[in-house]
C-alpha cells in the first residue's frame, strides 16, 4: 500500500525541498538522503519507494535545479499532488518523468501516513482510510509517454527525429526560406520568384 507524506504549507521552495549545500553531486541516491530535510529531518528515514507528498500550492517554487526532483525520486517518492506547482519545477517533473498532480482539496483530505490509491488512468486518488476519492487534473498523453521512457532523454532516444517533428511541431515552414515553401494564412503555398 502506498502511503502519504503531508507537507501542508504552501510554497514549500526547492531549496526545502534539497538544500543548496547539498548540491555537490546530481547522482539521486545521495541527494535523496538530505531530501526535505530542512522541513522534516525524519522524512528519508519513514518514506519507502511508491509512497507520495501530498502538498500544499506553489509545491517546487524558487530556484529550477532539477535536483529537487531527482532527490524525491532517489528517496522513492513516486508522485507529488499538489493543488498546483512552480511552472519550473513543475517542468521539470515532466521531462524527467516524475509525477506532479494538480488536485485541488487534496491537503485537506489525507493526514500524514495515510494510504492511499493512486489511479493513473481514473485519474483518481483514494483515501483509502476515510474512503475519501479526489480527482486531479488529467495527466497529458505526452507526460505520461516520458516518464514511461524514464525522463525526457529517453523519450527522445526512443523515438527518431522524424516522427517526434511531427508530433510536436508543424513541420511545414510559415515562412519561405531554408528550401521550404511558405504557408499563407490560408494553408495555401505560396509562389515565390
Amino acid at each position: 500500500m502506498t502511503t502519504v507524506h503531508v507537507f501542508g504549507r504552501d510554497h514549500i521552495n526547492t531549496d526545502e525541498i534539497i538544500p543548496a549545500r547539498h548540491l555537490t553531486t546530481d547522482i539521486e541516491s545521495e541527494l535523496a538522503k538530505f531530501a526535505m530535510e530542512d522541513y522534516d529531518k525524519d522524512f528519508v528515514r519513514r518514506v519507502q519507494p511508491g509512497d507520495i507528498i501530498v502538498a500544499g500550492a506553489d509545491f517546487g517554487c524558487g530556484s529550477s535545479r532539477e535536483h529537487a526532483v531527482w532527490a524525491l525520486r532517489g528517496a522513492g517518492v513516486s508522485a507529488v499532488i499538489a493543488p498546483n506547482f512552480a511552472r519550473i519545477y513543475y517542468r521539470n517533473c515532466i521531462n524527467n518523468g516524475f509525477l506532479a498532480l494538480e488536485c485541488g482539496g487534496i491537503v485537506e483530505a489525507f493526514q500524514d501516513g495515510d494510504p492511499a490509491d493512486l489511479d493513473l488512468t481514473a485519474g483518481t486518488i483514494t483515501n483509502t482510510r476515510t474512503g475519501q476519492s479526489l480527482t486531479f487534473v488529467p495527466v497529458p498523453q505526452f507526460a505520461l509517454d516520458v516518464q514511461k521512457a524514464g525522463g525526457w532523454l529517453e523519450y527522445m532516444k526512443a523515438h527518431d527525429q522524424a516522427a517526434l517533428e511531427a508530433e510536436t511541431l508543424d513541420a511545414h515552414s510559415t515562412e519561405a526560406g531554408h528550401g521550404h515553401p511558405g504557408h499563407d494564412v490560408t494553408g495555401k503555398e505560396e509562389q515565390h520568384a
